[in-house]
């Protein structure tokens, strides 16, 4: 043990300091020494912590993706000072399904589309960008496609997660765009991603109960209507990779989607009359009608 010694000092300061420095310092010293290990320790939980926190975006997002994608919303804005989209368009966005709709613009005429989806895309990476893709045109509305890709086989990501990335999107659209009209497209079943169907159903069903909540937003189901009367997905509504959408897909889909879009946003002389009343789309105001398929 240390013998303290008395000091005199000018100042009541540096009496009480540095007898005690003398006395407690080989203590001091093994204080801090406990001190830094366990802050070692707890630098280290916190990384780990950290790391887990963060590895669903390292995983699912690369630089290569994020280059590629920040590429492709370039070109959207290098297209857009070339030609500028007119006021009140239509904006379609999302993933894959929709940048491979290559009938979308004449598929949906007499309104005025324009496609700014990118391929791989996840609601989380279109939330990124949506005010790049979506906000700045102002449009009447924006109809997205996503989550199939989020739910895809060893993705990290739940329905829960996907369902809070609708919200969000629908929250940073309205920020900015309180009168555009959001329609969120279901995700839809497919032969590749079947064994992930139960999880993008489920949350399919979270986003529509949350939908519902809000208003100038429509929850529209392709995925219902893709589906056989034996409950089976026909084979020619995919393509080679059992994922993407053939021109049969689309067209099924276009038969769901324009007339709500017509009813709408398109000329009252456009607006289709006599069509039955299926039950597959919800709608924030009100119970919206779309064509019932006729299966053969």
């Amino acid at each position: 043990m240390c013998q303290a010694r008395k000091i005199v000092s000018r100042s009541v300061h540096d009496s009480l300091l540095f007898p005690l420095a003398r006395c407690t310092l080989p203590r001091m010293t093994k204080h801090i020494s406990q001190i830094l290990r366990r802050s070692t320790f707890g630098l280290t939980a916190l990384i780990v912590l950290g790391l887990g926190l963060g590895l669903r975006g390292f995983l699912l997002v690369t630089p290569v993706q994020a280059q590629q994608w920040e590429s492709s919303i370039r070109k959207f804005e290098e297209m857009d000072k070339l030609n500028p989209p007119k006021p009140g368009v239509i904006v379609f966005t999302g993933s894959s399904s929709i940048v491979r709709w290559a009938t979308l613009v004449d598929d949906m005429k007499p309104l005025t589309i324009i496609n700014r989806a990118f391929g791989g895309s996840q609601y989380s990476d279109v939330n990124q960008f949506a005010k790049r893709i979506v906000n700045v045109y102002k449009p009447s509305a924006v109809v997205v496609y996503a989550g199939d890709n989020d739910l895809a086989e060893k993705s990290p990501k739940s329905p829960e997660s996907v369902a809070g990335d609708v919200r969000q999107f629908v929250q940073i659209v309205r920020a900015d765009l309180p009168d555009t009209w959001i329609y969120a497209l279901s995700i839809k079943p497919s032969k590749l991603r079947w064994k992930q169907w139960p999880n993008m159903k489920a949350a399919n069903q979270m986003i529509q109960e949350f939908l519902r909540t809000q208003q100038r937003v429509q929850y529209i189901d392709v995925a219902t209507p893709m589906f056989d009367a034996q409950g089976n997905l026909p084979e020619d509504l995919f393509v080679a990779d059992g994922l993407h959408p053939t021109p049969k897909c689309y067209a099924l889909w276009t038969s769901i989607l324009r007339p709500v879009l017509l009813k709408r946003f398109g000329p009252k002389a456009n607006v289709s009359q006599g069509f039955e009343i299926g039950p597959w789309l919800i709608s924030g105001d009100d119970l919206a009608a779309t064509v019932a398929i006729r299966r053969q």
